[in-house]
């Protein structure tokens, strides 16, 4: 599946940050675009992730 993100420079440090919109509180961020990239996609795995603790209640 493929999600859409947003990434924008930071124009003090000259870092990225990104997040997905579609995903609320799944931000990350990277001193290059490319690693900025590469940490959203791991964040978005981490985000769908399932959560085991919830999994274990049902």
């Amino acid at each position: 599946m493929k999600w859409r993100v947003i990434l924008e420079p930071d124009p003090e440090t000259g870092d990225y940050a990104v997040w997905c919109p579609e995903l609320p509180g799944c931000v990350s961020a990277g001193e290059t675009e490319a690693e900025a990239l590469e940490n959203i996609t791991e964040a978005i795995a981490l985000y769908l992730e399932p959560d085991p603790i919830i999994l274990m209640e049902n």
